[in-house]
Order: C-alpha cells, then structure tokens, then sequence
C-alpha cells in the first residue's frame, strides 16, 4: 500500500499532470462563460456534458491527492479550498433550495491561483497582510464616523438629501471617499457655505490620500515579510543540505580509510606461521 501511496503521490506532484489540471481549469472556465450566452440547443446540452466530465476529472484528481497525502491532505488550506470549490460543484440542480449554488461553479477557476506558485505567493502575501489590514480597517472606520458626525451638524440644514442623519452621511461621505461625484455634493453645500470646501479636502486628504494607502503600504509590507520568510527558508534548507553533504563525505572517507587499512594488513590465513622442525 505504502509503494502504491508513493507512486500516486509521484503522479501528482508531477508537472506534466499539474500542468494538465491547470488546463482543465482554465477549459472548464471558457466553457462556464460561454454557457451564459446560450439558453437551450443541442449546443447548451454538448457544453453541460463537456463541464459534467470536466467536474469529474477534478473529482478524480482530489481523491488521488487525498489517497497519495492522506491526513496532510487537509492540513493544507488551498487543498481544503479547492475540496470545497469541488463539493459546491457537485450539489444537485435538481434540489430547488440549493440550485442557486450551481452558479458558484466558476469558483473553480480560482484554482489556477492553487495551481500557479506566483500567484499563490501574492495571496498568500494578502494572507498575511490581514491582521495589519485589520488595524488600517478599524482606523478608516473611525475616522468615517467622526467625519460624519461633524458633517451632519455641519451641513443638515444645508444639504439634507446628502446629510439629513448619521447613515445618509456616511453613504455621502462613503461615496465622496471613492471619489464619485463629489464635486456635486461639495458645490450643493459650497452654494449656501462658501467655507464648506475646507472640510471636503481635509477629509479627501486624509481618507483617500493617507488612510487607504495605509492599505497598500500594509499588503507589501506583508508580502515582503512572506518573501523573507521563504529567503530565510531556503538558507536554512541550504545550510541542512551542506551539514547533511559534509556528515555523507565524512563517512565516505572514513570507509575509504578502513578500506585502505584492511587491504594494507596481511590476511592472517597467508601470514607465515614457521617450519616445524
């Protein structure tokens, strides 16, 4: 069992049959597309059978995967990820509650992210971005609110459609952050307060030109420090193969030199032993 484990774990680690998963991948994404644009036909039903057999080679190929590592298969977060894309995949178009589900097959494209080492290192660096991204998050907040508090005893009277309470305000704030048609809510204040477009590029200054590069700042900082980490992996590989080279010569030489000294000592069968008188 163990040998059979081992010859399916070769297969696929392999990268002809990663590559050839790769291509499905992306197959079965075209096919999904174009089924959008067609309702009914001999054509629609050649489509659902080429993703019916497409599906069933991503069934295939997890329950290799899961055979060749066994529990470390799901020790592994992208292999739980693409386990889960596959299951959606399968629920039944049959069952009326659960056929909106069927559209979340196109998340089966997202495996070419598990399936491309570059791609999988740039979320793996939004991964690890998360916790700082959390920070930046709560601080945007906050700096919404206390904007839209201060707008809204500022500008109710004068603009009521986008400031009248606590929600509208920060829906118009929200949207003068993304930059969309602000200049048209700022010239409606700025027409009964001259003044008003202090406030607005304070708060454009600040939100959009600081806090929410912080975001930008926070994702490279991450990736950054996940490309150490695999630098500083690789030394220590390195250093563990070289330890493990020097340890292999060394025994090398040592048999070399038992060799050596077993063939220089007489063999006791042919050492003479003296006449017997």
């Amino acid at each position: 069992m163990q040998a059979i484990r081992g010859r399916v774990r070769d297969l696929v680690e392999a990268t002809w049959f990663t590559r050839a998963i790769l291509a499905v991948i992306v197959a079965n994404a075209i096919v999904l597309g174009i089924e959008t644009s067609i309702d009914g036909g001999p054509v629609d039903v050649w489509l659902t059978r080429v993703d019916a057999v497409m599906l069933w080679i991503f069934v295939v190929e997890l329950c290799l995967r899961i055979f060749a590592h066994g529990r470390r298969f799901f020790t592994d977060p992208w292999s739980i990820f693409d386990l889960l894309v596959v299951s959606i995949a399968l629920v039944p178009a049959s069952i009326d509650s659960l056929s909106a589900l069927r559209a979340l097959r196109i998340l089966r494209a997202l495996r070419v992210v598990n399936a491309v080492p570059s791609m999988k290192r740039v979320v793996n660096g939004l991964i690890a971005a998360v916790p700082g991204m959390g920070s930046v998050g709560a601080l945007l907040v906050l700096v919404l609110y206390v904007s839209a508090v201060i707008a809204t005893k500022l500008f109710r009277d004068v603009a009521p459609e986008h400031f009248d309470n606590l929600g509208v305000t920060l829906f118009t704030l929200f949207q003068v952050m993304t930059g969309e048609a602000w200049p048209d809510v700022a010239a409606t204040v700025m027409a009964e307060m001259p003044g008003a477009w202090l406030f607005f590029v304070l708060f454009i200054l600040v939100v959009s030109f600081a806090v929410l590069n912080l975001f930008i700042a926070v994702i490279v900082s991450g990736m950054e420090s996940l490309e150490e980490e695999l630098v500083e992996h690789d030394r220590e590989d390195d250093a563990s193969n070289a330890a493990l080279l020097a340890e292999i010569q060394a025994v090398r030489a040592e048999l070399a030199a038992l060799r050596a000294e077993r063939n220089g000592a007489p063999d006791p069968v042919d050492a003479p032993t003296g006449g017997s008188r």
